[in-house]
């Protein structure tokens, strides 16, 4: 049996044979990136001299898109190649180049040269990235070599930017570096790469300049230096671990460390875990908690079974791995072996057995069995001092007793089936003779205690030893017994008969023990599938509460801190109210992180029961149980059960108020970004038009006599045009604030889209005398779902935008069209356009496209506030530069109604 364990355990896995598989499929091409620490240390020379090298050989190498930024050594490595003629694409009114997808499917090189992996291709593409080219490369059969940088990794982004103060937007998700079949890094020291940067090798003078100020650092660079190795070293560790699994070759391969733990039910497993972590730590190395369960596992306590699973939740609370196989026939220490095998563990940590030399000579020994037989696998046996640390603690609450009422049926199947056999063991008996009489009745036992457990096992036992002797032993029908040999069969059947019970009987409790772990389990996958897939906190107290109800078939609350103390947030089934006495046993229990309430040791006169819910920040809340039945809520199972689903609502939890926090610290970015703005806004847009109106003021009152009539007509306008100027900056600045407190709701209803573009117009009217209007808008143009007062603003801000921009005696259009189930209305200037990096913030709060100096100033508020309006009425508003001419468009589209859309189509 062991043997064949053994053999099992050799086999490869069947996820690195399906891996082994992918690689070696001939319709899908392979794909090697190089990855550098930072741009400039090599990567597309080195991938083009390699290209040259396949070349040489006659592979057929073809460059898609390679990136020389004026580099003449990389020219020069370009010549010779077959290079794809790039797309161009119109862009904003302008002309980009991408790779030629199509021509480069078309052509179907055996090799094809993809630079700058993480490259966003322009809007028009058939990809957004340029990594899913790549991937469609693959996908038809032809190898890529490609280039990328360690910031543009999408796990490292936050640490790049924690880093460099920069914050990549260009990035590829990290299944490409998984997926790809080699990589290579392309490394320069620090100082190697600031020098090329200095030497122009890099970036242009001015760009050179502005990089070593700030992302090319020695320090940066050798974060970034640190980041890519360390990436490379763990994607060649994982190559590594799939190939020995794919060819089920036996560890360890000591490329790099993993340490694994064996737990037990031993009072100082905690101290060895402690101690494993700071090992872990002080090698940068993976750790795994092991505890193999046997068949001693039925007979362990409910302390030891709370022990060995705290001990687990330790090991996970501190960056293990926790992992619980089940044992075989074979030693324990063969299941270790196996594993750490397996998984390419490369030291073995447990503590010094405590029991006697004669324990140990009659059941074997763990740690010497570990020590003769580990081959290359260090073996760390840690001493009872050496691990002495504050031991897990008890469990302060009082377990529900596993009391189950005698049930008298099982006994009486028992005496039915030594019946049914005796029966038929005199009608066999005649055909199959007194020495196979016993077998039948074995099979009655054996079959008893599959179904029923031991005892009534047992019970048949008894009785067929007595039936066996009564109707199969000389004298027949009596207890007496003849002879010796008689006496020598009766008692060696009995002793058979008890130990295949108790064997069959073990073999019933494990199975049992097995299938409520796979019910356990599946709840637990069940459960935190569910949590995975929920993003809000009370989605995510309710999922925990409604699961914990279910499973334990208890009532349930979750209390969470809220101003100073700690509130119902939860329940299920919904309860919102507790006793005083309950208050005071959910605070103490929230106040020392312990347990309180019903058949604990604190308060145990409250009628709920509460547990902290604990992460590695601390206790985030408390969970409250109560029932019907009297006396403690859970047995031992029961309480492993919910500290299990209490630890993963617990991550839960502190996900979401990582977010939360995240998005505060978001906020407060944009409030204090925002108040800076304002401040700078308010100092002068308030101030120009109020001097203005001071000045005016002013010259009206110290001058009157002097001044004629023009001059005062002059002074009082513009006294007129600087006070409107300032009342349309406060009044953007409440729109604003309304649209900032969602407190803006559009009163819509039908309104002819015409009729508010002239309004529009008459109220922009003195704005707009120095221009041209022209308006065109179409005569089958429904009604709209339109807030008057709303939409005029926005044309009026669109209008006053316009006129801003666009030089005097140039002409305003306004046209307007139906498009498939929309309206568009579109405002075009003939100004000198929108910068193409103004474009993305042209809408932001307090944004200021550049202007010429004549152009006057403007609060930065009028296009954000004219989006906030539009898409308060679910519609949208784009800019754009006009392609007909020198100018900018802004084009708003709104839905048609629906009712709107069957009336027209019914006409």
């Amino acid at each position: 049996m062991a043997d064949q364990r053994r053999d099992l355990d050799q086999r490869p896995s069947p996820d690195a044979l399906l891996e082994a598989a992918r690689k070696e499929d001939r319709h899908t091409g392979k794909l090697k990136i190089f990855l550098g620490a930072a741009p400039g240390v090599g990567k597309t020379y080195e991938m083009l001299q390699q290209a040259r090298a396949r070349r040489k050989e006659g592979a057929d190498v073809v460059v898609g898109v390679v990136e020389t930024h004026g580099r003449k050594e990389t020219e020069a490595l370009i010549e010779g190649l077959e290079v794809i003629p790039r797309h161009r694409l119109k862009y904003k009114d302008r002309w980009l180049e991408e790779m030629d997808l199509d021509a480069l499917l078309a052509r179907g090189p055996r090799l094809a040269l993809v630079d700058e992996l993480a490259h966003t291709n322009v809007a028009g593409s058939r990809h957004p990235k340029r990594c899913m080219d790549v991937e469609e490369l693959l996908s038809n059969g032809i190898d890529v070599y490609t280039t990328l940088n360690i910031q543009h990794i999408e796990s490292l982004n936050d640490v790049v930017a924690q880093i460099t103060g920069v914050r990549v937007r260009e990035t590829v998700p990290d299944s490409i570096l998984d997926r790809a079949d080699a990589i290579e890094l392309v490394d320069i020291t620090p100082d190697d790469l600031i020098q090329r940067l200095r030497e122009g090798k890099v970036y242009v003078p001015k760009q050179a300049v502005r990089a070593l100020e700030h992302f090319f650092s020695p320090a940066n660079l050798t974060a970034l230096r640190e980041l890519a190795l360390r990436r490379t070293a763990e994607r060649v560790d994982e190559q590594l671990l799939n190939e020995m699994q794919a060819r089920a070759i036996s560890g360890p391969w000591a490329a790099g460390e993993r340490l694994l733990i064996c737990v037990s039910e031993d009072s100082r497993a905690a101290g060895l875990i402690r101690y494993t972590k700071r090992l872990a730590d002080r090698l940068h190395a993976p750790w795994t908690a092991l505890h193999v369960e046997t068949k001693r596992a039925l007979q362990l306590t409910e302390e030891e079974r709370d022990r060995i699973a705290d001990t687990l939740r330790l090991a996970q609370a501190l960056g293990g791995e926790p992992v619980t196989i089940p044992g075989g026939d074979r030693r324990i220490a063969d299941d270790v072996l196996a594993f750490a095998q397996a998984n390419n563990i490369t030291q073995v940590i447990l503590g010094k057995s405590t029991r006697s030399g004669w324990f140990e000579l009659l059941h074997g020994s763990v740690v010497r069995d570990l020590v003769r037989r580990c081959g290359n696998i260090s073996v760390h046996v840690i001493a009872g001092d050496a691990i002495a640390g504050e031991p897990i603690p008890k469990k302060m609450v009082r377990p529900a007793e596993k009391t189950e009422p005698f049930e008298p049926r099982p006994y009486v199947f028992a005496l039915v089936a030594v019946g049914v056999a005796i029966g038929v063991s005199e009608l066999l008996w005649p055909w199959i003779g007194l020495e196979n009489t016993d077998l039948v009745l074995l099979t009655a036992i054996v079959g008893i205690a599959v179904r029923f457990g031991l005892w009534p096992s047992l019970l048949a036992s008894a009785v067929s030893a007595l039936c066996y002797n009564f109707f199969f032993i000389e004298p027949y029908y009596t207890f007496s017994i003849a002879g010796p040999r008689d006496v020598i069969a009766v008692v060696f059947f009995a002793v058979v008969a008890i130990v295949v019970s108790n064997l069959a009987a073990r073999a019933r409790g494990l199975a049992v023990a097995a299938m409520g772990r796979a019910r356990t389990t599946e709840s637990l996958y069940a459960f935190s599938r569910k949590l995975s897939g929920v993003g809000t906190l009370d989605d995510v107290l309710w999922a925990t509460a409604y699961q914990a109800a279910s499973l334990l078939k208890v009532r349930v609350v979750l209390l969470l801190p809220e101003d100073g103390s700690i509130t119902v947030k939860a329940g299920y089934p919904p309860e919102d109210i507790l006793d005083e006495a309950d208050v005071a046993a959910a605070k103490w229990a929230w106040e020392h992180n312990r347990a309180a309430g019903r058949g604990s040791d604190t308060l145990p006169g409250a009628k709920w029961l509460f547990l902290p819910m604990r992460t590695g920040r601390g206790a985030i809340g408390v969970v409250g149980i109560d029932s019907d039945k009297p006396g403690p809520l859970l047995t031992p199972d029961q309480r492993r059960l919910l500290d299990a689903l209490i630890d993963q609502a617990a991550l839960a939890i502190e996900r979401v108020h990582l977010v939360e926090d995240l998005d505060q610290a978001k906020r407060r970015v944009e409030a204090d970004r925002l108040r800076s703005a304002l401040l700078t806004s308010i100092s002068h847009d308030l101030k120009t038009p109020l001097a203005a109106i001071l000045g005016a003021a002013g010259t009206l009152k110290g001058f009157a006599r002097e001044l004629d009539d023009q001059g005062k007509v002059e002074l009082i306008g513009t006294i007129i045009e600087e006070s409107e100027r300032l009342n349309r900056f406060i009044a953007n600045l409440l729109d604003m604030t309304k649209l900032e407190a969602g407190s803006i709701k559009p009163n819509t209803a039908r309104y002819d889209i015409g009729e508010i573009v002239g309004t529009a117009l008459e109220r922009a009217s003195k704005i707009l005398s120095g221009h041209n209007v022209e308006v065109e808008i179409a005569a089958d143009l429904p009604m709209l779902e339109l807030d008057p007062v709303l939409f005029e603003q926005v044309l009026f801000n669109l209008l006053d935008n316009a006129a801003k921009y666009a030089p005097p005696e140039t002409t305003v259009r306004i046209v307007a069209w139906r498009e498939d189930d929309t309206v568009k209305l579109q405002i075009l200037d003939e100004g000198s356009g929108i910068n193409p990096e103004d474009l993305e913030r042209i809408f932001d709060k307090f944004h200021r496209a550049q202007k010429q100096d004549q152009v006057r100033a403007g609060t930065g508020l009028g296009l954000a506030i004219s989006r906030g309006f539009i898409e308060a009425m679910h519609g949208a508003i784009t800019a754009a530069n006009r392609s007909d001419r020198q100018g900018s468009a802004f084009t708003i589209t709104l839905p048609i109604p629906k009712l709107t859309e069957r009336l027209d189509t019914a006409a």
